[in-house]
């Protein structure tokens, strides 16, 4: 137990299984098995008519099958009545014969010497059919019909023999009592393993001769109604503890714990531990091999309620290494302790797991981050490229971005904003201002088509801004830039000193 509570800490809780030991809650009213824990099946036919006469049919398995005490009445009762006819008839030759009355007559000869009652006739076939041949007792050349009856004697009793004492041999190599050697837990768990949910047994060999070939299967036995409302009673199901990976094939040398991956395949997929308690169920075990000792095909059963399904436990180890050789503790075999197990079914944990989680929230500077994204991009996601007008003075730029306003804005359907004249600029800088806008212009222009159904056409910055496309942006002024004063009097009083000089020469 030290070693135990070192590999599992401190703060485990062993369960006893012994239901003569254990003290639980009040158990359910024991209901009807359809296969005993010792695997005897639950189950016996009733009014079968005239289908008797089919166990007639195969005498040799139906006295195999027969119990016991059964079997040692008929092998008695069939070599008595045998003798007791064979010396009938030895007798009865003798009567016809008239032998009885010569019985201690030398000078007579009889079919057979010294029979002259029935006892001597029953002693005479006793000798002939155990060949003990004391010599008292024989049969002479002169009678004919106690030749054939000698040899009907004999091979009726080669039959007897070999019939009777084969029942026998068969009965008492019948490897049923090898499955006595083979054990299984009390109880079933459910338990995770892996990660998933598993339901879990354990068996073991209680010999050192192996179980050749040994595979196991599980069935689950429960009542159910189809959808078109056809009811089904016990029907069987079957329960995968590892057919497809071989895990079904066992090494049966010490004992192993068997698993039931319970997923979406499974019976259990909607099992829970809530459930399990109003769940009527039961699980059978098979557990077929070849005995190694004799060659025969070996078969155990056993199975489980739902009442010998632990949720949430496991089942304690039983192995430890001792010095040259590993030693298997059969006294914690049946026993568990408590594990942390989901309550939730299979089902309902895959439910809440598809379920979609909630999105990201966008923080400011994401969004922000996005807002300048659109202002990079333009309409039809291609970027906007470095305008000519930005290669030019910032003075000059303040300018072509005011004559690029006014020609879109004289496009569009909106009533123009009002805006300064450049018709009383001197002409160089007229010539500089017309240049850049028309530049301006054309590359505007030129991302303006947008294919719209089946035609196209050029939409204004009105009609883009309807279409909920980005329009845009004017140039921001930076803190090194000089903001125009506000317009006061004539436009001329608006320009800066260099242009205004321009002017007064031009």
């Amino acid at each position: 137990m030290s070693t135990i509570r070192r590999k599992f800490g401190e703060d485990y809780q062993v369960v006893n299984t012994n239901r003569a030991m254990s003290f639980s809650a009040p158990a359910k009213r024991k209901r009807q098995r359809f296969v005993e824990k010792n695997g005897r099946c639950n189950v016996q036919h009733g009014n079968l008519g005239g289908e008797t006469s089919r166990y007639i049919s195969d005498l040799f398995t139906t006295l195999v099958d027969l119990k016991w005490r059964w079997n040692l009445l008929i092998f008695l009762l069939t070599y008595t009545v045998a003798w007791l006819i064979m010396a009938s008839m030895w007798w009865i030759i003798a009567y016809i014969r008239g032998d009885l009355g010569h019985g201690h007559d030398e000078s007579y000869t009889p079919c057979v010497a010294n029979v002259y009652n029935f006892p001597s006739a029953f002693l005479f076939f006793i000798e002939t059919e155990a060949t003990i041949g004391y010599g008292y007792r024989y049969i002479t050349e002169k009678c004919p019909e106690g030749i054939i009856l000698f040899l009907f004697q004999s091979l009726l009793g080669s039959i007897v023999d070999a019939f009777l004492i084969g029942c026998m041999f068969i009965k008492m190599s019948q490897p049923k009592k090898r499955a006595e050697t083979l054990m299984f837990s009390q109880d079933a768990v459910i338990s995770q393993r892996d990660g998933k949910l598993c339901l879990m047994f354990r068996v073991g060999n209680l010999r050192n001769s192996h179980m050749v070939s040994a595979q196991i299967r599980c069935k689950l036995i429960k009542s159910r109604q189809t959808p078109e409302g056809e009811f089904l009673p016990l029907d069987q199901r079957e329960l995968d503890v590892g057919f497809g990976t071989g895990a079904d094939q066992l090494f049966l040398v010490s004992p192993l714990t068997i698993c039931h991956e319970i997923n979406s395949n499974s019976p259990f997929f909607d099992l829970s531990q809530r459930s399990l308690m109003n769940e009527q169920f039961e699980i059978v075990v098979i557990l077929e091999g070849i005995v190694e000792t004799t060659g025969m095909t070996c078969q155990a059963r056993t199975s489980y309620t739902e009442d010998e399904v632990l949720w949430g436990h496991r089942f304690l180890p039983v192995m430890s290494l001792e010095e040259g050789f590993f030693r298997v503790d059969y006294s914690q075999f049946h026993n568990t302790f408590e594990v942390p197990t989901p309550p939730y079914s299979v089902k309902e944990q895959d439910e809440k797991s598809s379920l979609p989680s909630p999105g990201p929230v966008l923080s400011p500077k994401l969004l922000e981050g996005r807002s300048r994204r659109d202002r990079i991009f333009s309409l039809d996601g291609v970027p906007h490229t470095d305008e000519p007008g930005s290669k030019l003075p910032s003075k000059l730029q303040r300018m072509s971005s005011n004559n690029g306003k006014d020609v879109l804005k004289t496009g569009s359907k909106q009533p123009p904003e009002k805006a300064s004249s450049t018709g009383d600029l001197p002409l160089r800088v007229q010539r500089l201002g017309s240049l850049v806008g028309q530049t301006e212009v054309e590359n505007q222009l030129q991302l303006k088509p947008l294919k719209l159904g089946s035609e196209a056409h050029t939409q204004s910055a009105g009609e883009l801004e309807h279409h909920r496309l980005v329009p845009i942006p004017a140039p921001v002024l930076g803190p090194s830039l000089n903001p125009l004063p506000a317009s006061s009097g004539r436009p001329e009083d608006n320009l800066p000193p260099k242009l205004r000089r321009m002017n007064a020469d031009h």
